[in-house]
């Protein structure tokens, strides 16, 4: 399905209390069963409350964790932020930066997130970049070109395919049970790849591109199909052991 070695992360979002933290470790036999069949690297990115116990009773697993959000910096007087530095010592290897919730519930600009990338390449950690147009954006013909200026404005220059994951979510898709066509798929990912060639070489060919937005267990083989889809940022559907295990048997070997 890729040359690229795919992941499937799961972002649970404000969802989770250690109280119910059965279905987490559903998650994670799931995942564990899936490990012989499924040809792909899977993460998930639990609340910050729960990132530390979660990563603790997996140690040793394959499965990996991420933050959903860091500040940009390393510490002082940022009440409520979380510093990636943190977020490592926690049990993270990677973190969210950028997802659109955060880009419309705190105005976060590109500017913001390149600086949260680079802090987590700075701290160890890889970077998952999220980019995507919003639904007015799409039909005034604008999403090649939205998505080219976030991908320009947020990725640092540092960025190479060891410590940078895009992730591509049209916002009109999250959480709406819509997603595009699989041709706008494929159309919006090629632009993705060619704007990261065209600016980091061979890192840029190498870079891993998910697809985000709605991705359940019905479309999953689909959207996972596609051209440059190397996996998936998964929202709602990763809540659930039985969705998120069928979403990975899309990458069964």
């Amino acid at each position: 399905m890729t040359s690229l070695r795919p992941l499937v992360a799961g972002n649970w979002k404000m969802n989770g209390l250690k109280s119910g933290l059965s279905e987490a470790q559903a998650v994670r036999e799931a995942v564990s069963a899936a490990q012989s069949t499924c040809a792909a690297d899977v993460m998930i990115a639990p609340p910050a409350t729960l990132l530390m116990v979660m990563a603790e009773a997996c140690r040793g697993g394959k499965l990996s964790f991420a933050g959903q959000d860091c500040h940009s910096k390393a510490s002082g007087a940022h009440t409520g932020d979380v510093s990636a530095e943190m977020l490592k010592e926690a049990g993270a290897s990677a973190v969210i930066a950028g997802h659109s919730e955060r880009r419309a519930d705190h105005a976060e600009t590109d500017a913001v997130i390149r600086a949260k990338a680079e802090a987590a390449h700075r701290a160890g950690l890889a970077a998952i970049v999220c980019i995507g147009e919003t639904l007015g954006e799409r039909h005034a013909g604008l999403t090649l070109t939205v998505v080219s200026r976030q991908l320009k404005g947020a990725l640092p220059d540092g960025a190479t395919a060891q410590n940078t994951v895009v992730a591509y979510e049209p916002v009109w898709a999250i959480g709406t049970g819509l997603t595009p066509s699989i041709a706008d798929v494929a159309e919006v990912h090629a632009r993705i790849r060619a704007d990261l060639t065209a600016r980091f070489g061979a890192n840029g060919t190498a870079m891993r591109i998910l697809y985000g937005g709605s991705v359940k267990p019905d479309n999953a083989k689909a959207l996972l199909s596609v051209a440059n889809v190397n996996g998936a940022l998964v929202g709602g559907a990763s809540l659930k052991a039985s969705d998120f295990l069928a979403i990975l048997r899309a990458y069964e070997s």
